[in-house]
């Protein structure tokens, strides 16, 4: 079981990300408040769950979460801002939404801007050692995944519904012979011969 509060007074927000080391699509967050006495075998960091569970722990989050909420940069906000302003940008958008204020906001890594006046922690692993971080974890993965799905149904030569995105071999060759799509991250490294490339 991992653990359940970082404080065991006030409410904490566990917030993190999914789909930043990808090379087409969106970087999505969530935020996460679980309520006290929240107990799930599970649950656990989403790269080490199955489809199937994360598709399983995805509703019994929503269901339970005294309150949740996903959000997202997509690949223009990305290039433009980087990837990791990007992502906390997606996690203060999470926040945003959240119809419960924390005391506080648990983040996985080690990278975080103030939100407003909650005090933040930056947990290195957060997401195998917290249920809240993991919990965001688990709803940022899903719903990232769903969203590259779709985007698999308009541009289906570069098997995103397999690679949702990320760097595999069979998608970097799709790009050496096909080219980018509006969703590709042009601030990332696509292929070899784009060192020689400007956009």
């Amino acid at each position: 079981m991992l653990k359940e509060f970082y404080y065991p007074e006030g409410l904490e927000a566990g917030c993190d990300e999914a789909g930043r080391g990808c090379l087409a699509g969106p970087v999505y967050a969530a935020a996460v408040i679980l309520p006290k006495g929240y107990k799930n075998e599970v649950l656990d960091d989403s790269k080490k769950l199955t489809p199937h569970k994360r598709n399983i722990l995805r509703i019994d989050i929503e269901k339970n979460a005294l309150s949740w909420a996903v959000a997202c940069c997509d690949n223009t906000e990305i290039d433009s801002l980087n990837i990791l302003r990007a992502s906390i940008l997606a996690m203060h958008r999470a926040l945003d939404k959240l119809s419960v204020k924390p005391d506080r906001i648990l983040v996985d890594g080690n990278r975080f801007f103030r939100y407003k006046s909650v005090p933040h922690i930056c947990i290195i692993h957060g997401d195998a050692n917290y249920m809240s971080i993991a919990a965001a974890s688990v709803l940022a993965k899903v719903y990232r995944d769903e969203y590259m799905l779709r985007m698999h149904t308009i541009y289906n030569l570069y098997a995103w519904d397999k690679n949702k995105g990320y760097p595999t071999a069979e998608h970097r060759r799709a790009i050496e012979e096909y080219g980018v799509t509006p969703y590709h991250r042009k601030s990332f490294l696509l292929f070899k011969s784009q060192l020689s490339l400007k956009f």
